[in-house]
């Protein structure tokens, strides 16, 4: 019996090893790419890997939106497209239907999107650093009243209030139901500080939002208070507090789970994803960092039998420590799960064809910086 499981052991572990790898293409100035095959009792992986030097200098890692706003959403290739080259990008965060991504996503400094409480995001400070936590955010407004809850470019709650800056897109969520407080000149949404602009126009239902500008979006008992409290003329503040706060991040983005702490492969990170999500062998892709700061960029590829099984999280969790990273983050695993350079996949489509995206993390090389 002893016996029986011993070689069972060690043939998992055969199959398990590297089988084989493709010669490194240079894709860009100190940016490599590399098809790795392995060979597992679920069947061949392949597994491709991009490896960069840490994000400073010439070198800049940092989210883009689909169609450049948080509305809607966009290829991978077409994302790479509107960026430039040289770039290399991988698919981003979860996102809703309409295309808002699910968490957080800052931007050369400002913030876009909240970050969801329940699972961990990753931030990137100026000297190119990863940062992973569970970051919350409170965030509030006040016209001539007290202080209410807030949400950023997401559609308010049934007695809500969300603000909705040209991040979103051109105009708010279609909707009947709400009350809309215009503020025709509104500073641009950094963490952890005092905004504030002047009301300039109260409406009902949906509408345009103004460039440089902002519009609170009301529903339910909070269209009263909002029509109350932010007539035209009132000056309303905003506070959108981070916690931890974050000082230092310059770009950040969501998805998760956590993959690497300290070198070692996390199993069980204790977020909001349940079995499917970790369990599943499908098409993955994570980001690392090694302690000298170089990045791995990494996708398993899945959803073809015969070519490439997947992998479950903690076993791309495993590979990222095999690679060297001392920091890893997941993205959003699935069909649209993707790593593409210069407007071009480097791993294969998904059945049915190149998916679309709320948003994607590119690493853009500057000559000139």
């Amino acid at each position: 019996m002893r016996r029986g499981i011993l070689i069972g052991l060690l043939a998992a572990v055969v199959v398990a090893a590297p089988a084989g790898a493709a010669k490194r293409v240079q894709l860009m100035p100190g940016v490599t790419f590399q098809k790795q095959v392995q060979f597992t009792r679920h069947g061949p992986v392949v597994l491709d890997v991009v490896t960069a030097p840490k994000p400073t200098g010439k070198y800049s890692l940092e989210p883009a939106l689909s169609n450049g706003v948080i509305a809607g959403k966009e290829k991978l290739t077409g994302i790479e497209r509107r960026t430039g080259s040289p770039v290399v990008g991988v698919s981003g965060d979860f996102s809703y239907p309409d295309g808002r991504p699910y968490g957080i996503v800052i931007q050369d400094g400002v913030l876009t999107s909240g970050p969801l409480a329940t699972r961990s995001s990753l931030g990137i400070d100026a000297a190119g650093n990863f940062q992973v936590a569970r970051v919350s955010m409170s965030a509030t407004w006040n016209g001539t009243g007290q202080r209410r809850a807030l949400a950023l470019n997401r559609p308010p709650g049934r007695n809500g209030v969300s603000v909705f800056t040209p991040a979103f897109g051109g105009a708010t969520p279609a909707a009947s139901d709400t009350v809309e407080a215009v503020v025709g000149s509104f500073p641009a949404t950094k963490p952890n500080t005092e905004l504030a602009g002047k009301v300039t126009e109260v409406r009902r239902g949906s509408g345009p939002v103004p460039a440089g500008g902002a519009v609170l979006v009301a529903r339910g008992t909070a269209a009263p208070q909002l029509t109350a409290e932010a007539p035209v003329g009132t000056t309303v503040g905003v506070r959108l507090p981070l916690k931890p706060d974050w000082t230092g991040i310059v770009d950040a983005v969501g998805g998760g789970p956590v993959l690497v702490r300290g070198g070692k492969g996390v199993f069980r990170a204790g977020e909001a994803f349940g079995p499917p999500v970790l369990a599943l062998h499908q098409a993955r892709v994570a980001i690392g960092q090694r302690a000298d700061g170089r990045l791995l960029i990494v996708a398993a590829e899945g959803g073809r039998l015969g070519y490439s099984a997947g992998m479950t999280n903690f076993e791309l969790a495993a590979a990222l420590v095999r690679l060297g990273a001392v920091t890893g983050f997941a993205l959003a695993p699935g069909p649209a799960a993707s790593l593409a350079s210069d407007g071009a996949l480097l791993t294969r489509a998904a059945p049915g064809g190149e998916r679309t995206l709320s948003d994607a993390l590119v690493l853009l090389y500057r000559a000139s910086a």
